[in-house]
């Protein structure tokens, strides 16, 4: 889909990242297929409603057809691409979800402090900076390639999950 490649070039190296986070830290991270508790309905920025758009185009019509069934009737606050504790378009799940659960740097009032998943990490008292997201960082990237993508593409900045599966047929 036009548009998308700096999105995916971002993609990219937030993939880089997080593949070398779970390989170092493997015994120390609980992330797995079925685990599904931070799994929640959100806004993505247009760009990535887009590049959910363009792997429900790709998928079977009949796979596409359950996808926009199911995320339009998902319960509220559950992910509406979740089914059966996966994904439905892992490969094209926004940021967010690739990053969750590991170690985000954020700001709150002026403090930064360093979050991810309770059930990550357990054993360390500490983790090293190369696996630390910048998320404030990250946040700043893809509100530029959001921007970027809305000077070719006018809409919403944000829309939901369910709506931007919605919007795709």
């Amino acid at each position: 889909m036009p548009g998308l490649e700096n999105y995916r070039a971002l993609l990219e190296r937030i993939d880089e990242l997080c593949a070398r986070t779970v390989q170092q830290f493997a015994g120390d991270i609980s992330c797995r297929a079925g685990c599904d508790a931070c799994c929640r309905h959100l806004s993505v920025f247009a760009v990535e409603a887009a590049a959910l758009r363009a792997a429900l185009k790709s998928r079977p019509p009949e796979e596409a057809d359950l996808i926009r069934r199911l995320a339009a009737t998902a319960p509220s606050g559950r992910c509406p691409l979740l089914h059966e504790g996966l994904c439905l378009l892992y490969e094209a799940r926004p940021v967010i979800c690739r990053t969750h659960g590991l170690p985000l740097m954020l700001t709150r009032e002026g403090e930064k402090s360093i979050d991810f998943c309770p059930e990550n990490f357990k054993g360390l008292s500490s983790i090293p900076g190369s696996a630390i997201i910048d998320l404030e960082r990250l946040n700043t990237m893809l509100a530029a390639i959001n921007a970027l993508y809305l000077q070719q593409f006018p809409g919403p900045e944000r829309l939901t999950m369910a709506s931007a599966l919605a919007l795709a047929d």
